[in-house]
């Protein structure tokens, strides 16, 4: 295991490179390694190492491709292993280990978004485990160090939030576009790379945005947290066992998740994959298997409101951010409920429906749209807060030539959207600041914000996942006329798992974690939430 001590990564030149001189010396460097990217040459890779590991040691919070390039190169200097996927695993844990280290003083965008390599390289041993449950011992082996890695990845991302509390803020941009920076990555593709492979687990419209010139630091991390997020989510469909049981699971368990990390790039990348026609996860999950994941992440999603996504906590984000964020939610309401319609499932058509109506969001839309059209005449306004209703009056106002939707593509999904949706039941419009009540919402989860946040994450796990577990079995019941109370015979467990996650005592640096022993079974607890339906 590679280990980078902290002492050799502080400031140790007094003749410091400053401003626009560090910057220009950076890019020189990161042009060098770009024209060596298929050279063989392992004197040039040594010098060329040792040079970014003296800009690093020059800023006391190094500039991201600074990181991001040194940790290529020693990866390249220590993953040539051939094909061994053990000792590939190795060498992705000792990059996992370089990055953590030498993001220590780095602001959690920064730190989260240097992972990308990380979830590149595990990914890519993901791949390879369908069916491996079933095989020898080594096998086995190697899917339980997959899954640790993937828990220590998403260890540390919780733990570099919980510093940053409901903070949007990000002051750092890049120095090169990411579609360059991911070329130091691709060294053994002779085609040049792409972005599209080294983002395996996200849809090809994010990739496309990523790819562009306007990508963000917080965008990046929050695919990111996506991909790492989506490849748990697919290692626990690999396993056998109940499908129902783990529906109730993961449901709780992606809840409890986007709760704790509070962060609205990260919703907005799972809101944009599920407006695509299907999740990438073609390479490990089947069909079946991928439309369960669609309909628990709908759950997730529409069912919950999450007080990170109130307008106050918003403000810190970009205005293309925030229509972004609020017209995906508008469009992913209305194709689950389209969806759950489709499929003769009434109750959660109704659920969703509901759900929608009841939270904060018609208000916000109408609000945002009254901002941008300039005028405070609510004649013209929907009295109604249904997805169809609203989207309706969006594409009336589009028509006469103001654009509301970010591209054609995504007023195209709405034109077709609203032309195979009925209406139902007509909601009227909740007015800022009205109670709801629990017909409005079949569950409604962090709302109090960030009051009770001292009380701790554990408590938190548990009440959402107890919350959300008793929610889900409450739209699971029969029709209103046929639904009875339940007595204690119906009574059973679901076993909702968290993980928690051991510091390394080299790579501590406000409260973060690094790669533990992936191999320790026992860092598991489990939280047994009592699923009882209460009306």
């Amino acid at each position: 295991m590679v280990s980078i001590p902290m002492e050799s990564l502080k400031p140790q030149f007094s003749n410091n490179l400053l401003g626009q001189n560090y910057e220009i010396a950076l890019n020189n460097q990161i042009q060098a390694v770009l024209d060596s990217l298929h050279e063989q040459d392992s004197v040039k890779l040594s010098s060329l190492t040792s040079n970014f590991e003296k800009l690093l040691q020059r800023r006391i919070d190094p500039p991201f491709e600074a990181t991001w390039v040194y940790s290529a190169l020693l990866y390249r200097g220590f993953s040539s292993l051939g094909n061994d996927p053990l000792k590939r695993i190795a060498a992705v844990k000792d990059l996992f280990q370089v990055i953590v280290s030498c993001s220590a003083s780095c602001d959690t965008f920064k730190s989260v978004a240097l992972m990308a390599p990380v979830m590149y390289n595990v990914a890519k041993l993901a791949l390879g485990l369908k069916g491996f449950e079933q095989k020898g011992k080594k096998e086995k082996k190697l899917v339980r160090e997959v899954k640790g890695l993937v828990d220590s990845i998403l260890g540390y991302i919780n733990v570099c939030f919980e510093s940053v509390g409901n903070s949007c803020d990000v002051s750092e941009g890049f120095v090169r576009p990411v579609r360059e920076l991911v070329t130091v990555w691709m060294w053994d593709n002779r085609d040049n790379g792409c972005t599209r492979d080294f983002f395996p687990l996200l849809s090809d419209e994010i990739v496309e945005k990523v790819n562009g010139e306007g990508c963000e630091l917080g965008a990046l991390a929050g695919c990111v947290i996506a991909e790492a997020f989506l490849l748990k989510l697919c290692l626990r469909f690999l396993e056998d066992g109940s499908r129902k049981e783990l529906h109730d699971e993961l449901r709780a368990w992606i809840v409890a998740s986007i709760t704790g990390i509070k962060n609205p790039y990260f919703f907005e990348t799972l809101l944009m994959m599920l407006l695509e026609p299907s999740l990438p996860t073609s390479s490990l999950l089947n069909s079946d298997d991928e439309r369960c994941l669609r309909k628990i992440l709908y759950d997730a999603v529409v069912l919950v409101e999450y007080s990170f996504l109130k307008p106050e906590r918003m403000d810190q984000l970009s205005a293309k951010h925030v229509k972004s964020i609020i017209m995906a939610r508008l469009l992913v309401t209305g194709e689950a409920i389209e969806l759950n319609r489709k499929q003769k499932d009434q109750t959660k058509s109704i659920s969703y429906t509901n759900a929608f109506s009841g939270s904060s969001l018609p208000s916000l839309i109408i609000k945002w749209i009254r901002s941008e059209i300039g005028t405070e005449d609510k004649a013209s306004e929907p009295s109604s807060s249904s997805p169809a209703t609203l989207l309706r009056w969006i594409l009336k106002i589009e028509n006469g030539g103001l654009r509301i939707f970010e591209n054609n593509m995504s007023k195209t999904r709405a034109k077709l959207l609203l032309n195979s949706m009925t209406e139902g039941l007509e909601q009227p419009v909740l007015k800022h600041g009205k109670k709801k009540s629990d017909a409005d919402l079949i569950f409604y989860i962090d709302n109090k914000g960030e009051e009770d946040e001292g009380e701790g994450d554990e408590k938190m796990n548990e009440s959402v996942s107890a919350a959300f577990v008793s929610a889900a079995h409450t739209m699971q019941s029969a029709e209103p006329e046929k639904r009875k109370r339940e007595g204690k015979d119906s009574e059973h467990k679901s076993r909702v798992k968290f993980l928690k996650y051991s510091l390394h005592e080299n790579s501590v640096s406000k409260g973060r974690s690094s790669i533990a022993d992936s191999d320790d079974s026992s860092s598991e607890s489990e939280v047994e939430n009592p699923s009882t339906d209460e009306e």
